[in-house]
C-alpha cells in the first residue's frame, strides 16, 4: 500500500471556539508520541462546515487515543472524574399539577444554585410522574440547595422576586 492511500481516521473533531488551538495542541501531543497526525478544516472535503479535526493513520488510531486519553487524565488530575459520576439520580417524584409545580420549582433553585439538573414529564401524559435527575456528582449539592431554601422559607422567596424585579 503506497503513502498516498493510507486510510485516516479522525481521533479530535470540534466546532468549539478553541477548536484550532486543541486541535493543535494535539497534533503538537500526537508528533512527540512519533505519530503522524494531520490537522484539517473545514476547507478539507469531508470535514463538517464549522469544525476543526485531527485525523491519523488507522493502524495508529488507538495509539493516538491513548495519547490524547493520557493528556486529558493528567490535565483533570489523577484519574479525572468518571463518567458515571454523571449518571442521572431521581431527586424529586410527583403526580400531576402538584407534581409539576412541585419540580418547576425544585428546577428554580437548582438552577438558582448552578446545579445541573433534568425535568422529565410532560403536561400531555398527566398519568406521568414529574422527575427531577441530577447527576450523581451534584446530589449532596442539590440536597444543600433545597435545604437552604426550605430553611430560608417564604420570604427569602419573595425578597428574591423583589430583587431580580429590580434589574
Amino acid at each position: 500500500m503506497s503513502d498516498a492511500t493510507v486510510e485516516m481516521v479522525t481521533v479530535f473533531r470540534s466546532g468549539d471556539a478553541s477548536a484550532s488551538d486543541e486541535a493543535s495542541t494535539i497534533v503538537d501531543l500526537l508528533a512527540d508520541a512519533g505519530l503522524n497526525a494531520m490537522l484539517l478544516t473545514d476547507e478539507y472535503p469531508g470535514v463538517l462546515q464549522g469544525t476543526v479535526e485531527v485525523r491519523v493513520p488507522a493502524d495508529e488510531e488507538e495509539a493516538a487515543l491513548d495519547a490524547i486519553d493520557a493528556q486529558t487524565a493528567a490535565e483533570m488530575g489523577e484519574e479525572g472524574t468518571p463518567s458515571h459520576g454523571y449518571d442521572l439520580v431521581e431527586l424529586y417524584r410527583g403526580q400531576g399539577t402538584i407534581g409539576e409545580v412541585e419540580s418547576m420549582t425544585i428546577r428554580a433553585v437548582l438552577d438558582a444554585n448552578h446545579v445541573p439538573s433534568v425535568l422529565v414529564g410532560s403536561m400531555q401524559l398527566p398519568n406521568l410522574a414529574f422527575r427531577v435527575m441530577v447527576p450523581q456528582i451534584f446530589v449532596e449539592a442539590a440536597h444543600q440547595a433545597l435545604s437552604e431554601a426550605e430553611e430560608a422559607g417564604p420570604a427569602a422567596a419573595v425578597q428574591g422576586e423583589a430583587e431580580s424585579e429590580s434589574i
